[in-house]
């Protein structure tokens, strides 16, 4: 295994250029200190084009392998739909060049842990975008559990409902979204948005030790599950339950954790105003959020590339997730 080397300067170059980096993402990969964004790449090279032209890029592709052979490139950001994320990070890999891999990394955890060990035996980083863990919105929640505030932590509550229109007749394969093609995304919403709230917990309270769950596709509107739930138990103890419903009248979320001495409810996905409600009442907060959310993570994983910090998500944590996910929904 070789050792890598730490990058001067981060250069960048981003395979996918779709919504998700247009503000979530993209900018920063030009605004962080020690990072250029170089590159970009998209199957349509007009809109690849266009993309670069907006965001000031110098080049773009419509070739993803002619973008990893760059020589200007020496770090990928994989933006792709899931399915391709697994050939396009080892391709990287394969160049030497470390990777920042959207999540999830792969379409299921085997995947997952075929890649992450790929990484390490090659000596390259493999990196994951669960970017909720450099968030100041979640640096204040750990900041209240590690006080003490609510005492030890003994189970936890998620909820999640969300109204999609899926009460349509069923859809012809090639007009569903993406998102709800188990081929291409691994599941539907729940593989999408659950996945950020299992490794924010992760984050905050430990790895998930144990999950099982039950899972139905009670719409029958496309090929996805649109109903989950799960039991959870966290490495400290703690015990958690949960339930998805992606087929709902309305959309609401929250996440409570809930202590011996009180306890702190949160948006994993929406970010509505932290609740500590301890003996002495109820204190909310509103951290600011970063005009471009993944900043802060991708500021920590060029600091990490460049030697002189640490990654706040990696692919462990990613790998933890994916097992939770395939748990969950009895695949492993």
């Amino acid at each position: 295994m070789s050792v890598f080397t730490p990058l001067e300067t981060v250069h960048w170059g981003m395979i996918g250029c779709g919504a998700v980096t247009e503000v979530k993402s993209g900018p920063a990969f030009y605004k962080c200190a020690g990072s250029t964004l170089s590159c970009v790449m998209r199957r349509s090279g007009a809109l690849a084009a266009d993309y670069a032209r907006r965001h000031g890029v110098a080049k773009w592709y419509d070739d993803a392998q002619r973008l990893i052979e760059d020589p200007q490139v020496n770090a990928v950001y994989v933006a792709t739909p899931p399915y391709a994320h697994m050939k396009w990070a080892m391709a990287a890999i394969d160049a030497g060049k470390p990777v920042y891999c959207e999540k999830p990394l792969t379409l299921n955890y085997a995947d997952t842990a075929r890649l992450v060990r790929y990484a390490q035996e090659k000596g390259v980083p493999l990196l994951s975008a669960y970017y909720r863990r450099a968030m100041p919105y979640f640096l204040k929640i750990q900041e209240i559990l590690q006080s003490g505030a609510i005492g030890p932590v003994r189970c936890v509550q998620i909820f999640q409902s969300a109204a999609h229109g899926t009460k349509v007749p069923a859809q012809k394969a090639e007009t569903v979204d993406w998102h709800m093609r188990p081929e291409i995304s691994g599941g539907g919403w729940f593989h999408d948005v659950a996945c950020h709230t299992l490794d924010i917990l992760d984050f905050l309270l430990g790895p998930i030790v144990s999950a099982q769950g039950k899972r139905a596709n009670l719409s029958a509107t496309t090929p996805a599950d649109d109903t989950v739930c799960a039991s959870l138990r966290f490495d400290g103890g703690a015990l958690g339950s949960a339930l998805w419903c992606f087929d709902a009248d309305h959309t609401e979320e929250s996440v409570r954790i809930f202590g011996t001495k009180g306890a702190i409810r949160f948006g994993a996905l929406s970010f509505i105003p932290i609740e500590l409600t301890t003996e002495a009442g109820t204190t909310t907060f509103q951290p600011e959020m970063p005009e471009h959310v993944q900043q802060p993570l991708i500021q920590s994983v060029v600091d990490q590339l460049r030697g002189c910090g640490c990654a706040r998500s990696d692919a462990q944590n990613a790998l933890r997730t994916a097992w939770v996910m395939d748990q969950i929904l009895g695949t492993l």
